[in-house]
C-alpha cells in the first residue's frame, strides 16, 4: 500500500566500506528541518560503525571453529601416538 507521506531521505554514496555501494537512511520527522551537513555526518558515522554483515561473520566463525577442532584431533593423536610408543 502506498501512502501519501513525503519522507526525507539522505543518501550516502561513498559509504567507505567494502560490503555497501551506497545507503539510504529515512530521517524522523521531527528531524526533517535539521541542517543538512549535520544529518550527513551523522549518517556517515553510522555506516562507517556498521561492520562487515552478519553471515559473513558467522561463516568466519564456523572456519574458526572447524579449525580448532581439526587442530585439536591432531594434537590428541599426536599425544596418543607417542604415548603408546614409550608403553
Amino acid at each position: 500500500m502506498i501512502k501519501g507521506i513525503n519522507r526525507s531521505i539522505i543518501e550516502v554514496i561513498d559509504t567507505g566500506s567494502l560490503y555497501y555501494e551506497r545507503a539510504l537512511l529515512v530521517i524522523k520527522p521531527e528531524y526533517a528541518c535539521a541542517q543538512r551537513d549535520i544529518l550527513e555526518k551523522e549518517a556517515k558515522k553510522l555506516i562507517e560503525n556498521m561492520g562487515e554483515p552478519s553471515s559473513l561473520k558467522r561463516g568466519n566463525k564456523r572456519l574458526k571453529t572447524i579449525l580448532t577442532l581439526c587442530a585439536a584431533a591432531v594434537f590428541g593423536a599426536l599425544f596418543t601416538a607417542i604415548f603408546l610408543s614409550l608403553v
